[in-house]
């Protein structure tokens, strides 16, 4: 329960990853906690997809960077690593070039250069200047990541000894090619832009940060898939007092002014002293805020937005168990630079498109019956656009999709399907209810992050606080988390209230920490 109600409300607006750590985070300082849900569980797109026994996550399967989420159990006198089993992966993934080659990457330094040199044996001796590089570089922008920005007098807090490390008008490609030489090396340190849905060639150099994480704190994948940690956020919250109410979808903000006092749901009416939006940002706006009560964030001005790339998905039930896959598995073309030319630019459908295959029951058996396989394969594509009909397009494109897995070395996977969900962009924006089907949301342009994304004190309303990936630091698990603490930071101090860092169980209480167990996945 609380540990000391102070008498406020707050209501919740998604039930994704941004709103369950802000229901922790507020509910440990004192408010009075509502949560609505529009699906029948929690999580968003960081849920579980479950069907015959198959399981698969809906969206993010990369667990990276788990300090942040600790952080948020600990300042709710709770264990991260005692309520989700986190396992280590020895293997992050497999990269296979179409024009030759595979890598396999890994935190073991040691071997990762090997794996290099045996590509391109010059560009070996980089890896250890992009560590160090990329070390100094976050431990720089760490601040910015962790601190809002309200406005462009923000921008001042940022030391210009910053600017050397973050080379801000340099793409990612551009940047690495101070190490790396072979673009098949930078390739593999730069297609981690795709969480962000952006080109490597298009993307700020600062997310060179991107790769860096994996090789300096692991990838994890959480037992159950990444679904399990939200339920994790969940159970947690309601242990605090927070009510989570699933299957509720909100039909209104209410306002007085303009000030959001509640949400109008099937179920009744929900009043509070603040509001945390975690829905997608602009389909959010568009359909939940009046247009007269947004000034900059009109739906004109939303439709002139720079929006991030989308997903075909295909979720995959098979008989058979893929041990000759690794756990993460990517395939890169050979014309890559026009996959996302056709993604970003011409916003067509390319005829030998990269793709990613998450293959989990080599590290977690349960997530299949026994004797099958739960594949997750992703291909990235444009978001919905007037150039693609997938009434028209998904059979033909599914088709190909299934061509291109033998690539990899999946062969005759259509006659061994037991379960198929397919989910194109027009899914995302209806089903899902994301803008433009755009599933990373705002580009991560340098015109739309820090104060020119939309803030986390949302600037055309009163009352209201964004979470997630369509406010600032931005999109990825880590920094949606890092979202949680600055909104409830900001609506805490509004409200007069101390919050959850005031509020934090003393060391000597707190359970200790339990390190995550690994996983050595090398075949």
């Amino acid at each position: 329960m609380n540990n000391a109600a102070n008498g406020k409300r707050v209501i919740v607006v998604g039930a994704g990853p941004g709103g369950l750590a802000s229901a922790m985070l507020l509910s440990r300082a004192g408010f009075e906690v509502t949560v609505v849900e529009r699906q029948d569980q929690v999580g968003g797109r960081t849920s579980t997809l479950e069907q015959d026994g198959f399981k698969f996550d809906l969206g993010p399967t990369f667990f990276l960077y788990p300090q942040v989420l600790r952080s948020i159990f600990e300042a709710c006198g709770r264990n991260l690593d005692e309520e989700v089993d986190l396992i280590r992966l020895d293997k992050h993934y497999r990269l296979t070039f179409e024009d030759g080659g595979e890598l396999t990457a890994t935190s073991d330094m040691g071997r990762f250069r090997a794996e290099i040199a045996r590509l391109s044996p010059g560009d070996a001796d980089g890896l250890d200047r992009y560590v160090a590089d990329n070390r100094a570089k976050l431990e720089a922008f760490k601040p910015i990541l962790e601190s809002p920005f309200n406005s462009w007098r923000d921008l001042l807090r940022i030391s210009p000894k910053i600017l050397p490390l973050v080379r801000p008008h340099q793409s990612v490609d551009r940047d690495l090619g101070r190490w790396f030489r072979d673009p098949r090396i930078r390739l593999a340190f730069s297609f981690q832009s795709k969480y962000l849905g952006m080109s490597p060639y298009q993307c700020p150099s600062l997310f060179t940060i991107l790769a860096f994480l994996e090789y300096e704190h692991g990838v994890y994948h959480p037992k159950g898939g990444c679904g399990a940690v939200s339920r994790a956020m969940a159970r947690v919250a309601t242990d605090q007092g927070v009510d989570i109410r699933l299957n509720e979808p909100v039909e209104e903000i209410l306002f007085e002014g303009r000030r959001a006092v509640g949400v109008r749901t099937p179920e009744g009416i929900y009043r509070g002293d603040a509001m945390v939006i975690n829905a997608d940002f602009a389909a959010a706006m568009s359909r939940l805020v009046p247009d007269r009560l947004r000034k900059r964030w009109t739906d004109r001005k939303l439709k002139k937005k720079k929006y991030s790339c989308s997903t075909f998905m295909m979720y995959l039930g098979i008989t058979g168990r893929e041990e000759k896959l690794d756990h993460h598995n990517i395939f890169l073309t050979r014309d890559y630079q026009q996959n996302l030319k056709d993604i970003e630019k011409r916003h067509v459908l390319s005829d030998n498109p990269s793709f990613y295959v998450q293959n989990p029951c080599v590290t977690d058996p349960a997530m299949a019956p026994p004797g099958m396989s739960s594949l997750y394969v992703l291909v990235p594509v444009t978001h919905q656009h007037p150039n693609v009909d997938w009434s028209v397009e998904t059979p033909r494109f599914r088709s190909l999709v299934l061509k291109q897995l033998e690539k990899i070395g999946l062969e005759d996977v259509e006659s061994r399907i037991r379960y198929e969900k397919v989910l194109t962009p027009a899914g995302w924006q209806h089903e899902q209810r994301i803008y433009k089907g755009a599933t990373f949301n705002l580009a991560h342009s340098l015109d739309q992050m820090l104060h020119m994304r939309p803030r986390n004190r949302f600037e055309d309303l009163e009352g209201v606080y964004l979470v997630g990936g369509g406010t600032h630091p931005g999109s990825g698990l880590p920094v949606i988390f890092e979202s949680a603490k600055i909104s409830s930071e900001l609506l805490s101090r509004d409200l007069g209230v101390a919050d959850y860092r005031e509020q934090v169980t003393p060391a000597a209480e707190a359970p200790e920490l339990a390190p995550a167990r690994s996983v050595a996945n090398a075949r």
